[in-house]
């Protein structure tokens, strides 16, 4: 593990050179392919110290961090374009990627702790710094506020758990089941609100309408993720308390998910569109995971996956249409078939990703969680075809509205993508097709 993160490390010098932003862009490429190459499939931990590990889940959502965030450079041309502080964008980058690294592979609980909280100050700094409207502050408060109203009691139940078992690492902890309710809400809460559950996902609409294209796409990648990450992590101990309590978890997660679907309906922004659609899928993540059989947890995993490179290409898309035409309103962005005919293949790509159309992986996570939520209970049956529905229906609004129909009068002009915007697209799209080929890595481990 360590070579990698000093490997990063060492990245940070060329931030402080002039025009070094593709050269770091394409370290991280590099890197991407050299961790491809270490490629585990096993399901105990390797590249092992003391301190930092990776097992099957770790290296997926390690890969993840590194491929977003090298995608990330590469569609915040525009920051570069306009040298809007480019080398400190670079940096916060970096630090970004150094944290995401750390969390995904610490085996010690305090230090997944720390890592998972201290990866929301880059985030912080790429709204506040580099988003669009005033109401950034806001936005960013409500993402710094939200989280640590919760990760408190986290803390608190972490030392609680020290105190008993004397270690924090996740394998020594999983020998342990733990029947205190308290512990088990202070140690879930938090994850809860990173995924983000219904009911605690306001600030994820916010923060997405105001973050620039880099910040939207770091946070439907990655940051959403680490909250099903510590699911996973934190539910080898508390079993017993699961088979309790999740049920609470599952029933809102379900019917918020078909409520956000009827929010997206009626959606005029483009990104807060998109950024509804995560609650919505996030959702149907969360009860799987909850229902703690094996094909719940396998398809979490795989949809999470899936739901990064699907989501983050979305925004890429809203993004391009945005630098165009200034605005991110349906109602300016409409008939862009004639406007940009090219980027059309690319928007019905990965809006036919975003409802789990095949080849995707995105089906295979969402079959494997169709089939876990209805052996758990064939009543969810009934919110699981809504929520199938709804998301395909928000999403052949999003596509047909924006692509379809009478081109706006505000525009004159065509515009085709450039090189580096197809290739942007193309390598969202792309893994997330070949990874189904691939999908034994989702399904390996336990």
């Amino acid at each position: 593990m360590l070579k990698i993160i000093v490997g990063i490390l060492f990245l940070c010098p060329f931030c402080l050179m002039l025009n070094s932003y593709w050269m770091v862009q394409n370290f991280l490429f590099l890197f991407s392919f050299f961790f491809i190459l270490m490629n585990m499939c096993s399901n105990y931990f390797m590249m092992i110290s003391y301190m930092f590990g990776c097992d099957l889940i770790s290296y997926g959502l390690i890969m993840l961090s590194l491929w977003i965030i090298s995608l990330m450079l590469m569609a915040s041309e525009s920051i570069y374009k306009y040298n809007n502080y480019v080398n400190l964008f670079i940096f916060n980058i970096i630090l970004l990627l150094i944290l995401l690294v750390l969390t995904f592979s610490s085996m010690n609980l305090f230090m997944f702790y720390f890592f998972f909280e201290s990866s929301l100050i880059p985030t912080l700094f790429l709204i506040l710094g580099w988003g669009y409207q005033p109401e950034r502050l806001q936005a960013g408060l409500y993402l710094l506020f939200y989280t640590l109203l919760v990760s408190l009691p986290m803390l608190i139940g972490i030392f609680y758990l020290y105190k008993i078992v004397k270690s924090l690492n996740f394998y020594l902890l999983s020998n342990f089941m733990f029947d205190f309710e308290l512990l088990y809400f202070s140690l879930i809460m938090a994850f809860l609100v990173k995924m983000p559950m219904f009911l605690v996902h306001l600030w994820l609409p916010s923060a997405h309408v105001e973050a620039p294209v880099s910040g939207s796409m770091i946070l439907a990648g990655i940051m959403l993720k680490l909250g099903g990450y510590g699911l996973l992590r934190v539910f080898s101990f508390l079993q017993v308390m699961g088979l309790k309590f999740n049920y609470i978890w599952i029933s809102i997660s379900l019917v918020g998910g078909v409520l956000v679907s009827l929010i997206c309906l009626r959606q005029t922004d483009l990104k807060a569109l998109i950024a509804y659609s995560s609650v919505a899928h996030m959702g149907i993540v969360l009860s799987g995971l909850m229902t703690m059989t094996y094909s719940g947890i396998c398809g979490s995993y795989s949809l999470m996956i899936a739901h990064g490179l699907c989501s983050s290409g979305l925004f890429c898309l809203a993004n391009i249409s945005y630098e165009r035409m200034g605005s991110r309103s349906l109602l300016i962005n409409k008939g862009l078939l004639n406007f940009m005919p090219s980027m059309t293949l690319w928007w019905f790509l990965l809006s036919s990703a975003n409802m789990a159309a095949p080849p995707t992986l995105n089906l295979l996570g969402e079959i494997f969680l169709l089939n876990s939520i209805i052996s758990w209970s064939w009543i969810s049956m009934l919110m699981l075809s809504f929520l199938s529905f709804f998301s395909a229906a928000y999403t052949l609004y999003l596509y047909s509205y924006s692509q379809h129909g009478k081109i706006s009068s505000m525009i004159y002009a065509f515009s085709g993508g450039s090189i580096r915007e197809f290739l942007l697209l193309f390598l969202h799209w792309f893994p997330l097709n070949l990874l189904i080929l691939k999908s034994d890595s989702c399904f390996l481990w336990l």
